[in-house]
């Protein structure tokens, strides 16, 4: 017996091709127990960290404040002196802070700030301002009271 059927060709063979199946979807989730551990140590850290930031962000709206008034205080002497005893009154212990007049203010803040300038600079001015009636103008004074605002040690008495 002898085959008639034509022979095959390149088309007829393509046409009986099957189709290549899609492979199951991929998983998002992790195929571990320790990505899942990561990821939940990663999520906790995040919420101390984030926590942290707004305690020090609320802890320093005293300074941010006090910034404000002083942009309004231009040089006045005396104005100044009150905005920086009601910052120092926020930051330390009200007992250390609020006896202090004169040359004890001075070397309050002399002491507690870090570049200086209020013993022998413009900030010597602070001593007397509370006492002298009128406007009393310490040039640089602004400069010296915003560098102390923004730069005392809070973390304790003085």
């Amino acid at each position: 017996m002898s085959d008639t059927s034509p022979p095959e060709n390149l088309v007829d063979l393509i046409n009986k091709l099957q189709e290549v199946p899609d492979p199951a979807p991929v998983s998002m989730l992790p195929q571990t127990q320790g990505w899942i551990v990561l990821a939940a140590f990663v999520a906790v850290a995040a919420l101390f960290g984030a926590r942290k930031i707004l305690h020090r962000h609320r802890a320093n709206a005293y300074r941010r404040t006090a910034l404000v008034e002083l942009q309004h205080a231009g040089d006045d002497a005396a104005r100044i002196s009150a905005i920086l005893k009601r910052t120092a009154l926020v930051a330390y212990p009200r007992q250390d802070v609020a006896p202090l007049t004169g040359q004890g203010w001075i070397a309050f803040l002399e002491r507690t700030g870090t570049g200086g300038g209020f013993e022998s600079g413009p900030g010597a001015a602070l001593a007397t301002a509370a006492f002298i009636p009128g406007d009393t103008q310490a040039p640089g004074l602004n400069a010296l009271a915003c560098q102390w605002v923004r730069q005392h040690d809070s973390r304790g008495s003085a």
